[in-house]
């Protein structure tokens, strides 16, 4: 879309990232973990007209820049409209008791010997149920870590195992932020994302498992886990729980297997949520209600407060209501994550109509003159963005609007990149202290960054996968010739 003969300087092109990277810096700093609600949005905005100041200074016209933003934006409208699937569903299996179900039985893995294990896996199975690694530790993390505490293990060493399992679902979950950002920006979708990440983050979690489970074997475990049960109890005194609620994530699994596009998928796992919250729990969507008439219109209303806003259903229980464990935002609780986006993707389509974008990845691609140097310079460069821009959005976005182009005349498939973007910018946020990822996780877990970074093992060892994967040229998938029959490999 931009003209060659207006191309901007490689400092012309880095203004407005400078710009954009003060403002989310003193964001962070004055506004720390609520910079995200607003903050940076308004950044965002902000260096988008910086940008746009420096492309008319070019000799940019400016309906070239707005035709830039509309095709941004469209280009993330699907990501947007599953992000609002996502919190109904998220409502949903709150309500019909599939979301506590997993919470119930995966707490029942917990053995004092194994535990750092057990704290791991039990953190992926509710981070994949949520899709949100921030909910996650909020939730069943502050349980874990005093269990941890109870046992005498390292607290440090605890967190890691927490924030291991927790990442693992932020990447790998269709209902995860990041996963649908990350295939909006390089070009590919979702389901197809993450059966190509698959091949990266399941060698990096099971490596991570093996090393906590020798670990834990070398553990004085003593500590009693007397509010496991508790906990427990807590859910099946509010909730009918039993295995037959895993029929729907059962059935919305086979969907994805069987390539099913992912708004249908997602629809039919919403609707099935609410059908049942009907027939399983009834009391609870009369408690959601306060009718305590018993009637269908109340359990119509309480399904669909569940879709659209706050649900939160609480138990007596110290762990759970302390944090509001049983908690969901429907469709609204996704609001702010669009408008960030939305924000994002108005940045991205005036610095890539004007060719900044493409300006300053030439100049880092430059250097990069194989699969395995352009994978690590698009890693480092997430990993810079997550330092300077203290956001795993921004670390997502940018990179992603930079290299895309690169990527297809390269004969590259988008999932390529969308892998490394996602297996460097999403997990290694919340491993830099100033990063909002880094800051909620060190707050909330109440362990401190540095303390915890050493035992991230998924999250240190997922970008070295893919850079590791790329130099040794296992699953690069690359564009399909028109006319010649699809590439065996992958």
């Amino acid at each position: 879309m931009s003209d060659p003969k207006k191309s901007p300087t490689l400092f012309q092109s880095l203004l407005p990232i400078l710009f954009l990277i003060g403002l989310l810096s003193l964001n962070v700093i004055i506004f720390q973990s609520d910079a995200t609600y607003g903050p940076n949005q308004i950044s965002l905005i902000l260096a988008a007209g910086v940008a746009a100041l420096v492309a008319g200074f070019i000799g940019f016209q400016w309906k070239v820049i707005l035709e830039g933003i509309v095709k941004s934006i469209s280009s993330a409208m699907s990501a947007m409209l599953i992000l609002l699937l996502i919190g109904s569903l998220a409502g949903t299996w709150l309500i019909s008791g599939i979301v506590p179900a997993m919470i119930y039985y995966g707490l029942d893995i917990l053995n004092p010997t194994i535990f750092l294990f057990a704290a791991c896996t039990v953190s992926a199975i509710v981070s994949v149920a949520t899709g949100s690694s921030w909910t996650t530790a909020a939730t069943i993390g502050i349980a874990l870590v005093g269990i941890g505490k109870a046992m005498g293990i390292h607290e440090g060493v605890v967190a890691g195992a927490i924030i291991s399992g927790a990442y693992f679902g932020d990447k790998i979950s269709p209902l995860s932020d990041t996963t649908n950002l990350a295939p909006a920006m390089a070009g590919t979708d979702l389901f197809t994302h993450i059966r190509y990440l698959s091949y990266t983050t399941v060698p990096s979690i099971v490596i991570t498992l093996i090393v906590f489970l020798i670990w834990g074997f070398t553990l004085d475990t003593d500590g009693n886990i007397d509010q496991v049960p508790l906990v427990q109890a807590a859910i099946a005194s509010k909730f009918n729980i039993h295995l037959g609620l895993f029929i729907v994530p059962i059935i919305v699994v086979a969907m994805i297997v069987r390539k099913i596009p992912a708004i249908p998928a997602l629809l039919a796992g919403t609707l099935l949520g609410g059908v049942f919250a009907a027939v399983f729990q009834p009391d609870i969507l009369h408690a959601i209600t306060d009718d305590d008439s018993n009637s269908m219109a109340s359990i119509y209303q309480g399904i669909m407060q569940a879709l659209y806003g706050e649900v939160y259903i609480a138990t007596g229980n110290d762990i759970l209501d302390s944090k509001r464990l049983l908690k969901s935002g429907g469709m609204f609780g996704m609001m702010n994550t669009i408008w960030l986006i939305l924000c994002a993707m108005i940045f991205g389509g005036v610095m890539e109509s004007c060719g900044m974008l493409k300006r300053i990845a030439h100049t880092i691609i430059q250097f990069a003159h194989s699969t395995g140097s352009l994978v690590t310079s698009t890693a480092g460069t997430c990993f810079v963005f997550n330092v300077t821009a203290s956001d795993q959005y921004i670390a997502i976005v940018v990179p992603g609007r930079m290299y895309a182009s690169t990527y297809r005349e390269r004969g590259y498939a988008p999932e390529l990149l969308s892998r490394t973007l996602e297996d460097s910018g999403t997990v290694t946020s919340v491993l830099i202290p100033w990063n909002t990822c880094g800051a909620y996780q060190s707050q909330v877990l109440q362990v401190s960054t540095l303390t915890y970074l050493p035992y991230c093992f998924f999250n240190l060892l997922s970008p070295l996968m893919t850079i590791l994967f790329a130099y040794l040229n296992i699953k690069i998938r690359r564009l399909k010739p028109k006319n010649e029959p699809p590439l065996a490999q992958a």
